[in-house]
């Protein structure tokens, strides 16, 4: 998860233009933990809650709407390369590793404390040749011309301090993530429903994508986003069918996704 770089970077702009400002190394919100109930918590020095593990199960996404992140599966079987926007507590990147061995697995994170905080405190296996958690903004990632039309899943999960709604937000963006991934792409989105960013994050994801579906939202708040490359026709049956399957290989609540679908 991203922190909002313009809310806690102090820019020197006012420099006259034959003497630049110093370039300056951007200062983070301070990387907190907490621990209940046998779950270690990731906080960016607030109260508000950024990802969690539980201890005992340490690849097994605890919050709910992690385990929507996954939504995806409804559709793709065997993704060949899967990026997360956002590590938190590595939560996603762990899960997709191991559930998809033949996978490429991609995690993009720009805070440099959050990388080390996950390896030293959430379970976080070293980069191989098939995991590769690098230290950049997500934006130059997804603008970046080699990434483009190479990934098959994409999940976003940029959240600031607050975690109170996503630090990258426009149609910009989401045209950008698009531009990322294969004809058969899917994207999920992490949203908050009840704050005013997310009417701007639907408005500027349906703009990009061709075919968005809301999940329903989860006790937190928390919204997924399921946004697809191409127009496809919603199979209910197909999907319920596809749904068991989820359940009895991984254990996730894969029927609750299809029965959410199924109220839009």
């Amino acid at each position: 998860m991203l922190i909002k770089r313009k809310s806690i970077e102090q820019v020197e702009s006012s420099r006259p233009a034959s003497k630049p400002a110093p370039v300056r190394k951007p200062k983070y919100a301070p990387v907190t933990l907490s621990e209940q109930d046998g779950v270690r918590y990731l906080h960016f020095g607030t109260e508000w809650v950024q990802g969690a593990m539980r201890i005992r199960k340490p690849n097994w996404p605890e919050l709910e709407y992690a385990q929507q992140m996954m939504a995806w599966m409804l559709w793709q079987q065997q993704p060949a390369r899967i990026a997360q926007l956002g590590l938190g507590t590595a939560t996603l990147t762990k899960y997709c590793y191991v559930t998809f061995p033949e996978a490429a697995v991609t995690a993009v994170e720009l805070n440099p404390s959050v990388i080390a905080i996950c390896a030293s405190m959430f379970k976080l296996p070293d980069n191989d040749d098939r995991l590769n958690v690098v230290e950049m903004d997500a934006l130059d990632y997804v603008n970046d011309e080699a990434n483009a039309g190479t990934l098959d899943v994409l999940q976003v999960d940029l959240y600031d301090a607050t975690a109170r709604g996503p630090v990258l937000d426009s149609a910009e963006f989401y045209q950008s993530c698009n531009a990322c991934l294969t004809d058969d792409g899917i994207m999920t989105v992490n949203l908050f429903g009840d704050h005013p960013s997310y009417a701007r994050n639907i408005k500027a994801i349906k703009f990009a994508f061709e075919q968005v579906i809301c999940l329903p939202q989860v006790h937190d708040g928390n919204v997924v986003a399921i946004a697809f490359k191409r127009q496809r026709a919603i199979d209910l049956a197909a999907l319920a069918e596809r749904a068991a399957q989820i359940t009895a290989d991984t254990k996730l609540p894969a029927k609750t996704w299809v029965k959410g679908i199924a109220t839009k």
